[in-house]
Formats: structure tokens, C-alpha cells, sequence
């Protein structure tokens, strides 16, 4: 049966997935960033409270994945108290300037997360050539690729997902981006054996004093006044299309 991983930005978003029949969970902070390291209290307060597997996605920052010194540095140190904290498993990726895996990074990268299973994100999708970026990974003993077939969805990218996935059965390819209930039986069809969902939805502030006339983010059009969290109506239905074709 098909893995149904969840994305989440809280213990509250992790507990609602678990609840309504997630598998697992991508933890990560900042979602208008596309996903950030969480602080060190997120992380304690899900590994306490969460059953499922939790894989916190190690990334210090938005944009490229071509890291300098210090930030590589603060990654390893990352990794070393998700491992520490006791988590099965996290999610990285790392690239040269050439849009390349980088190799000797990563290896530095699974020697600090011996005994985890590690995902490499949707850097995979920004690299030159996914072929070799495969090869290169299962090289380097990943666990998995989450991708959206280097397209702009999942959906979009399915023939570079099946490619990928007839190419070898190690890593594991995850396929993510735009995966919903309207489009998950495509994925199934396809043999897709992992599936990345953000699940989520964006609900008002409590706030009722409301000065809306200026933004704390770099994006002076931004909504300061919303939250992202997990719908676990969505998690629901989509686990019922899984069961339902396993059946």
C-alpha cells in the first residue's frame, strides 16, 4: 500500500495528521518559504507528542540549495540533534554550482545521520541531470527522492516520476507538489509507492486588532493575518483512496 507523507509546521498540524490516518510526517517551519529547519522546541514537543514517523527537513535558509561554510556547518550541526533527539529519519539536499549533487557534502551528511533514513528533497528537482543525481544518491545510500518530476507539479512531471522509478527500485521515489485526492489515483496507477502532501489550508488569525497597513515580511503584499495548517479532512479522504486501491 501506498506511504501517505504528511507536510507540516506543528506539533498541532503533525497530531492532525497522525490522527486522520497520515503515515508520516514532514516536519518543517516556514511555509511561504517552502520549508525551513523548526526550532529546537518544535522539534522536542513533536518527538514527544507524535507516534508516526516524524522526518524534520534539515534547510537553513530559502532560495538555492548551494550552501557556504556556515551554513553547511549549522546543517551538520542540525542533523546531529534531530539524530541526538532520537527522530527515524530527515530530509536534506545539498548542490554545487553546477546544479549538481553535492557528493562529498552529502557524504558528510550520512555519516552525521548514520541509522537515519534520509530523504533528499526537491533540491533533486532543481539538479542538471536527474539520472545521474539518482545514481549519484543511491550511491550515497539514500533513502528517497522527493520530486515533482523537475515540472512545476507532480502532476506535470509524472512521465520523469515513472522514469525514475523503472530506473531502479533504490532510492525510493516520493513523488510531491500539487498531490491532492483529485490526482492521486494517477499516481497509484503509476506505481507511484510514496506520496508527499502539504494537505493544508489557510485559516485566519484569531487577532482582532488589526493593523493591516503594514507587512513584516519582504513581500509587502503578504497576509500576516493567515495560518497554514494541516486539513485533516484532505489527509482523510486521501488515505481512503489509498486503502481503497490496496483493497
Amino acid at each position: 500500500m501506498a506511504i501517505l507523507e504528511i507536510c507540516c509546521y506543528s506539533k498541532e498540524c503533525a497530531l492532525t495528521a497522525q490522527k486522520y490516518g497520515a503515515d508520516r510526517v514532514e516536519l518543517c517551519a516556514a511555509p511561504k518559504e517552502g520549508g525551513l529547519t523548526p526550532s529546537y522546541g518544535v522539534l522536542k514537543s513533536v518527538r514527544e507528542a507524535v507516534t508516526i514517523p516524524v522526518h524534520p527537513i534539515i534547510r537553513p535558509r530559502g532560495g538555492d540549495f548551494c550552501y557556504r561554510s556556515d551554513e553547511f556547518s549549522a546543517m551538520l550541526e542540525d542533523v546531529a540533534l534531530v539524530r541526538d533527539l532520537g527522530f527515524p529519519g530527515l530530509v536534506i539536499g545539498l548542490l554545487d554550482k553546477d546544479a549538481r549533487i553535492d557528493i562529498a557534502r552529502m557524504r558528510h551528511v550520512m555519516t552525521a545521520a548514520k541509522g537515519m533514513a534520509v530523504t533528499f528533497h526537491r533540491a533533486f528537482d532543481m539538479c542538471v541531470n536527474p539520472l545521474q543525481a539518482f545514481d549519484n544518491l543511491a550511491e550515497l545510500g539514500v533513502a528517497r527522492i522527493l520530486t515533482s518530476g523537475q515540472q512545476s507539479s507532480a502532476e506535470k512531471g509524472i512521465k520523469l516520476i515513472t522514469e525514475l522509478k523503472a530506473h531502479s527500485g533504490v532510492p525510493i521515489i516520493m513523488a510531491g507538489a500539487g498531490v491532492r485526492a483529485s490526482n492521486l489515483e494517477m499516481f497509484i496507477n503509476a506505481g507511484v509507492e510514496e506520496l508527499h502532501s502539504s494537505a493544508g489550508k489557510w485559516t485566519p488569525s484569531p487577532m482582532r486588532y488589526r493593523n493591516t497597513g503594514l507587512s513584516m515580511s519582504t513581500d509587502a503584499e503578504a497576509d500576516e493575518y493567515s495560518r497554514y495548517g494541516v486539513d485533516g479532512e484532505s489527509v482523510a479522504v486521501m488515505k481512503s483512496i489509498i486503502e481503497r486501491h490496496h483493497v
